[in-house]
């Protein structure tokens, strides 16, 4: 099982801004190619925070209707484990934060990962090779 990070979703499903670079093209093309395996029944770990940040940037860049069918069906699909996250989670994720020179919610993510025995992440966020984690972006 691996985590996945908010920009996988959105790199597979935003529409990119005017003439996109290659680098963008193939990050969307190896999203899309990810989410698809999770379509198909692969197992995935999330927050709940990760799924707000997904939330936010589609409801400003697409139709809310489409946003919101599209944060529904990641909530309820059974592969898809989304973790709660406290906020004494914060408060360790913040420590992690300022030691490894990552986001506040890339440590969380960090944080999550280990208390759920999980090595590896889905990630386009190159903060996470600050971290003891196995990046897979394909």
């Amino acid at each position: 099982m691996r985590f996945i990070d908010a920009n996988v979703f959105l790199y597979a499903a935003v529409k990119p801004k005017g003439d996109a670079r290659g680098e963008i093209l193939e990050r969307k093309g190896r999203s899309k190619q990810i989410i698809l395996r999770v379509q198909g029944g692969e197992e995935v770990i999330t927050t709940v925070v990760h799924i707000s940040e997904i939330a936010n940037i589609l409801e400003a860049k697409v139709d809310l209707e489409i946003a919101l069918k599209f944060i529904e069906n990641l909530m309820l699909a059974e592969n898809i484990k989304i973790l709660p996250v406290l906020y004494e989670d914060y408060l360790f994720s913040r420590y992690e934060e300022s030691s490894q020179d990552v986001s506040l919610n890339d440590a969380l993510a960090y944080l999550k990962m280990r208390e759920a025995g999980v090595e590896e992440i889905y990630t386009f966020d190159s903060h996470f090779k600050n971290l003891d984690v196995k990046i897979v972006q394909e």
